[in-house]
């Protein structure tokens, strides 16, 4: 009986307290405690605010043309006697260099033919001064004679036959000698005319003799010595190598924001300019000067037409360094403004008018950005942004305003962008992991 007790308590102890732990749990329960959770701040690498300088420029491309071209042309015909022997394509000619010579034997026999008539001219006018003469001094007796004869008439002892025959006497030789003096003005006059075709054909012997007006680099010959040319046949062809004229392309609408941070009313005239070549391991920089706008919008590119002049491309010319502008090259051209200091950023950093600053309390913030003008991969910001504004340069994963971040200044995309303003080679690693574009080599500034 004693044992039947004792199993009853221990199976039905441990099942009462079982019932009651399930019957008092809800109740006996109690919430565990809050853990501290704190999510770390999110990594940003920004840039701090501050004017630097910027030298605001705008690229345009276009191929090289010579300043000037000439062509020479025969203006009289003949067979060419003689010509240059350094005459062919690419050869350089000096100024007032003999190219050819036109035969001129012709032309010397029309002279010597002039010369014949004039001096016949000369005989004839000499003759006719004499006859001329002769013929005034028979005037002055026929009208002498003509007066007696009146007088005698008035005292009647003249005839009326003596009276008609001395007027008849004084018409004739007033008539001698009024186409005498008929005859000598028209003789000068043919005179005259055999002296202006003297003239002519003086003028045409000198056109005999072709030389170069300018120094010229040759580009076609398309004649030679013992060929027959007639008037108006084209020679060779040549190009001036005092100058080259580079007509660039620029978008519609660009120049303006460069025009305006020149400030001052200033005009595409008054913009500096360069020529740059893009040759292996380096860039070749001319000095140039704009010259002129084209007058019309390309309806196909929407561009306007700046031309840059290079002078003297040739004399800057270096074996290995510096090409010569040649015809055709396919080359870059900078017009550059008035150096100003502006607040610069990465291109990439402010798109649709808005970019990403970090606020007083390290959160991140979006702030309306006006770009006043772009160079390649820099901005140069209008408003929005101030000095000391620490501006995110790389896009987070998620931004959100007010999210925390860890600002990480990036000194050495701030020195990059500062180069890039001035148009000069970022420093060694400057940017290089910092996602920057290609920095373009060059002399932009100077």
């Amino acid at each position: 009986m004693g044992s039947l007790i004792g199993r009853a308590l221990a199976f039905g102890i441990p099942a009462a307290l079982g019932v009651a732990a399930f019957v008092y749990a809800e109740t006996l329960k109690q919430p565990p405690a809050e853990a501290a959770v704190k999510r770390p701040s999110l990594p940003v690498r920004v840039l701090t605010m501050q004017p630097v300088p910027v030298l605001p420029r705008l690229s345009g491309y276009g191929t090289v043309s010579p300043a000037r071209e000439w062509h020479a042309v025969a203006r009289v015909a003949g067979d060419i006697v003689e010509s240059d022997a350094g005459l062919a394509a690419g050869a350089l000619v000096a100024a007032d260099t003999v190219l050819f010579r036109i035969d001129d034997s012709d032309l010397r026999l029309s002279l010597a033919q002039m010369d014949a008539q004039i001096a016949a001219a000369d005989v004839k006018d000499d003759t006719l001064a004499a006859s001329l003469d002769i013929a005034r001094a028979d005037l002055e007796l026929a009208r002498a004679e003509l007066a007696r004869q009146e007088r005698l008439a008035e005292q009647g002892v003249a005839t009326r036959a003596g009276l008609d025959a001395a007027r008849r006497q004084e018409l004739s030789a007033r008539a001698q000698v009024t186409g005498l003096e008929n005859e000598r003005r028209l003789a000068t006059a043919e005179r005259e005319v055999v002296l202006s075709q003297k003239a002519t054909v003086a003028r045409a012997l000198d056109f005999t003799e072709i030389r170069a007006p300018y120094d010229l680099r040759i580009t076609e010959v398309t004649a030679t010595e013992g060929q027959y040319v007639g008037a108006g046949q084209t020679l060779l062809a040549a190009e001036g190598v005092a100058a080259a004229e580079v007509p660039a392309r620029f978008p519609l609408g660009h120049i303006g924001p460069l025009l305006r941070l020149a400030g001052g009313g200033a005009e595409v005239a008054d913009l500096k300019a360069r020529v740059r070549l893009t040759a292996p391991g380096h860039d070749v920089t001319w000095k140039a000067r704009v010259v002129r706008v084209g007058d019309a919008i390309d309806s196909g590119t929407q561009s306007a037409t700046v031309v840059a002049r290079v002078e003297d491309p040739l004399g800057q010319a270096a074996a290995g360094e510096r090409p010569p502008l040649r015809r055709n090259m396919f080359v870059e051209v900078l017009l550059i403004g008035p150096q100003t200091e502006r607040l610069v950023a990465p291109a990439d950093a402010v798109w649709d008018g808005t970019a990403l600053v970090v606020g007083a309390d390290d959160t991140l913030q979006k702030r309306p950005v006006s770009v006043a003008f772009t160079m390649g991969d820099l901005a140069v910001i209008d408003s929005g942004l101030e000095p000391g504004d620490r501006l995110v340069i790389t896009s987070p994963t998620v931004a959100v305003p007010g999210m925390q971040v860890k600002p990480i200044e990036d000194s050495a995309r701030m020195t990059a962008l500062a180069a890039e303003a001035l148009g000069q080679s970022a420093p060694a690693g400057g940017g290089a992991g910092s996602g920057q574009g290609r920095n373009k080599s060059g002399e932009a500034g100077k």
